[in-house]
């Protein structure tokens, strides 16, 4: 199923009677979900992020351009963000299943529909242009909404779509920019200035486009040209990077407003990081930063990375902590208090009615394992009691990492800790498998029976069903079986006074093991596979040994030494 992203940016944040109702617009289409509404006030700009089929997302984008068409008066707007339309700009996304190149009709006819029912202006940017001056939503932008009138009236600015004229509509509505692009991260880094002068300096320094050059290096200075005449330009120090400076009254500080238009290129901690650089040199301090809607999950992961690694600090810690570290790094609650939960855009499409095992407590854990059902059963019981001997592994490798005086040794205690991470993670998804291969063998028994089509079709399905409930739990031998390994490394190499715990990890890995074997075993009866059968004894009576070896080894090593 195709998911794409919406992210109109309205010209209004200070009405939130008026925000609420151009979101509500959008999120009343069924099939789509509203994940943010960010308002700025001194910008007097609101981003709305939604998500959904392409189909659906479509039409909430038209009837949000409609409602802000109602709602907002171009005439009277002021802010300190550029714009020249209600809806400003509104691009579409490819989540999963699409990419940009099949969502550019959608954008195409999503700015025709604008066009022709509402009689607004409209560009097509980005992936969805249909000249390269255009491609850029600056250029489409160029002059703002004041400008907007001899614009309408150049022909190598006539709309894509729509009225090429200035009418009583268009003065109150604007133009508005449809387009398909990448997930852009918009980014606000703060500064301890009032002075917006200095601040579009350090943003030049920084966006791609860079600033046009000077005598004497100065801003005031002579604009150096070339042999055309025509003005020398110095590029910036980040590609894909588009910023501007300005001043915002809400918190009586200057700041960067940078768009990453392309994370892949140039990731938020490194904008972040060369801002501080800049800001220094000019004698200003970065307190910290912002971000503007929603962000993917991976941006904040690849940041905590970073600094973790300048720290010379283990990479092998949860998820939560890195999301921790990357929000104070990049000091993301400067201004405001920061809340993975509303924006990163995996846990907003996470379902809030989870009823996965992996999110229940212990407690709750063990009460539905104990229930008058058979599962969750046996096999994530397994799978569990092989995460928790992963996360034991892990736990020696990140103190190992720390250790005073072991430096010059963090990188390969580190290594093993991502390993650990990986395999623990992967441990904790097959403890819900185990439980859905089970059920998708009940599904396949109650399936028809009355004809013989129908019962040809059930054994089948009851056969393949059965061969995943199989696997499961030989997936979840490998993976117990690869966290002794971790266990025996730290046993041997990891600090003597956590020796211990990795005797448990191994331990919980060989418990984990010859519980998974005994679900291989059991799942085979009835099954009439012989060749896949054998194939798969095989590799679990491996396996087995192997674990009951290693843990033998891990056991005489932790008694030598304690």
């Amino acid at each position: 199923m195709p998911i794409i992203e919406c992210v109109p940016n309205i010209s209004e944040g200070r009405d939130r009677a008026k925000i609420d109702a151009i979101a509500a617009a959008a999120a009343a289409v069924e099939g789509v979900r509203l994940l943010d509404v960010d308002p700025g006030k001194a910008t007097n700009r609101t981003v709305i992020t939604f998500v959904g089929e392409p189909g659906p997302v479509c039409e909430a984008a038209f009837r949000l351009v409609k409602k802000a068409q109602e709602l907002i008066d171009m005439s009277g707007q002021h802010g300190e963000h550029p714009r020249f339309g209600a809806t400003d700009v509104c691009p579409l996304v490819p989540i999963s299943g699409i990419s940009m190149e099949e969502l550019v009709p959608y954008a195409h006819a999503l700015g025709e529909r604008i066009g022709k029912e509402l009689g607004i202006p409209v560009y097509a940017y980005e992936a969805a242009a249909r000249e390269e001056k255009r491609r850029n939503l600056a250029n489409n932008r160029a002059g703002e909404y004041e400008g907007l009138e001899k614009k309408l009236v150049d022909p190598a600015w006539k709309p894509d779509f729509g009225p090429a004229a200035w009418n009583a509509s268009v003065k109150r509505s604007g133009a508005t920019a449809v387009g398909v692009r990448k997930i852009l991260i918009a980014y606000n880094v703060n500064l301890n200035t009032t002075s917006v002068r200095k601040a579009n300096s350090i943003a030049f320094d920084l966006r791609e486009s860079g600033r046009v050059k000077r005598e004497g290096g100065t801003l005031t200075g002579k604009i150096i040209t070339d042999a055309n005449g025509e003005p020398v330009i110095m590029p910036g120090k980040l590609k894909a990077v588009k910023g501007i400076g300005w001043f915002i009254e809400e918190y009586g500080i200057a700041q960067l407003s940078l768009n990453l238009n392309d994370s892949d290129v140039t990731p938020v901690h490194i904008a972040f990081d060369e801002a501080c650089k800049s800001a220094a040199e000019r004698g200003i301090r970065v307190t910290g930063s912002e971000l503007v809607g929603l962000v993917p999950k991976q941006s904040l992961l690849d940041a905590a990375d970073f600094y973790l690694k300048r720290q010379e600090r283990s990479l092998g810690i949860s998820e939560r902590e890195k999301i921790t570290i990357a929000v104070k790094s990049l000091g993301l609650d400067d201004l405001t208090p920061f809340d993975p939960r509303k924006k990163v855009i995996e846990y907003q499409l996470e379902d809030p009615d989870d009823t996965r095992l992996v999110s229940m407590t212990l407690n709750r854990f063990t009460e539905e394992t104990a229930a008058e059902s058979p599962a969750p059963g046996g096999g994530s019981v397994a799978a569990i009691i092989g995460a928790m001997g992963a996360a034991l592994g892990g736990m020696v490798a990140n103190l190992s990492a720390n250790k005073r005086g072991w430096d010059d040794r963090w990188a390969e205690f580190s290594a093993w800790a991502e390993k650990a991470q990986v395999l623990r993670e992967k441990l904790l998804f097959l403890v819900d498998e185990d439980t859905r291969a089970f059920d998708r063998i009940l599904q396949a028994l109650g399936l028809p029976k009355g004809t013989p089509e129908e019962k040809s079709a059930r054994t089948a399905a009851i056969h393949e069903a059965t061969k995943g409930a199989i696997l499961v739990p030989l997936e979840t031998m490998r993976a117990c079986v690869e966290s002794m390994d971790i266990a025996k490394a730290m046993t041997h190499s990891g600090m003597e006074s956590s020796i211990s715990d990795g005797g448990v990890g191994a331990m919980c890995g060989r418990t984990g093991a010859l519980a998974a074997y005994l679900n291989v075993r059991t799942n085979f009866k009835g099954f009439k596979d012989a060749a896949f059968q054998k194939e798969v004894m095989d590799e679990a009576e491996a396996l087995k040994q192997k674990a009951e070896a290693m843990e033998s080894e891990v056991m005489a090593a932790v008694v030598a030494k304690i």
